[in-house]
């Protein structure tokens, strides 16, 4: 898990990226990514998800079976849209 810069387009980030899936569920072969404020945790109240440290910048990943370098590029590539 990370987080990008408050203020930042967490959804925007994820749908940006050309090799990492965007799912619901982490745990498969390939790379997974998902934003917990608006997927897994979405209908915790906003003051209790920060209470938990789930903030609307958070964003979970799943590494799977990738080349490393290809997952590195797609990561700076999805940064370059936000």
């Amino acid at each position: 898990s990370f987080e990008i810069k408050d203020g930042l387009d967490a959804a925007k980030f994820v749908n940006s990226s050309k090799l990492i899936i965007l799912a619901v569920s982490l745990g498969a072969a390939e790379s997974l990514v998902e934003v917990p404020a608006f997927m897994s945790h979405f209908e915790i109240p906003k003051p209790e998800r920060l209470k938990m440290g789930i903030k609307d910048e958070l964003i979970r990943l799943s590494v799977g079976l990738e080349d490393a370098d290809d997952l590195i590029a797609d990561l700076d590539q999805a940064f370059q849209q936000i």
